[in-house]
């Protein structure tokens, strides 16, 4: 589904590349995590798949498309949950969603049963016309999800799509995503909560400094490091335990 050839990306003014000649393959319906410290080049990555930001050099291709032929039928494609907020907060859920899925060429009758449909899913129906700046993180994170998933995209990217929400509301993200990947939809996912991941993904990716320093099953990366019994463990060997605070 997703085809990585030695992509990179430097900003202007920056001394460093924050993704280095990266080489990935996603494989189509697979939940993959992409793990790392701050500023390994994780959301940087992200950005470039999601069409936000131009590569450096390198190319990469999702369904078959790529951003230099395909631009505006790669970004129908995908679909984009960002760690903050992307929503309207004096707009309702419905408003919101109403805005975003007009974004996507959908419309009338059907529009308008996709975001009940939804809402009633992720346990937001009785919630549809109050306004969004009256809602807790974990309601703002669910409809933030809805607004990504309303055009049945094949490829959903998630950047921390829990962070900050309360048990019950981060249980019913899980699952309503569980349901899309084992409808079809191939998911990238990137988390500090590393337990979450251990249990999400098919497969993860550790990068560090802009490169990929390992790949794989969470069971088998945690087999292959001596003494490790977590996935946080395999981290905390590859990464380090210095503290990457980033600005």
């Amino acid at each position: 589904m997703i085809e990585i050839c030695n992509l990179s990306k430097k900003y202007k003014g920056a001394e460093n590349l924050s993704v280095k000649e990266l080489n990935l393959t996603v494989n189509n319906q697979e939940i993959f995590g992409l793990l790392g410290p701050n500023g390994a080049g994780k959301t940087t990555l992200i950005a470039m798949l999601s069409s936000l930001i131009q590569p450096t050099s390198g190319s990469f291709s999702i369904n078959g498309l790529t951003f230099q032929q395909h631009k505006n039928k790669l970004k129908q494609t995908i679909g984009i949950v960002p760690q903050e907020y992307a929503l309207y907060p004096t707009l309702t859920a419905y408003e919101n969603l109403h805005y975003f899925g007009s974004m996507y060429g959908l419309h009338g009758e059907h529009l308008k049963s996709l975001i009940h449909t939804h809402l009633e899913h992720l346990g937001l129906a009785k919630f549809a016309n109050k306004r969004i700046n009256t809602f807790s993180g974990g309601m703002k994170r669910r409809v933030n999800l809805i607004a990504s998933i309303l055009h049945d995209p094949k490829v959903l990217f998630l950047d921390e799509p829990t962070v900050g929400v309360d048990v019950q509301s981060k249980n019913v993200i899980i699952e309503h995503l569980k349901e899309l990947n084992n409808d079809g939809t191939t998911i990238i996912y990137t988390s500090h909560h590393l337990n979450e991941a251990e249990a999400f993904c098919h497969r993860v990716a550790i990068i560090d400094h802009g490169n990929i320093i390992v790949k794989g099953e969470p069971k088998a990366l945690i087999a292959s490091q001596e003494g490790a019994h977590n996935l946080e463990d395999v981290f905390l060997q590859l990464t380090g335990k210095a503290l990457r605070d980033h600005a």
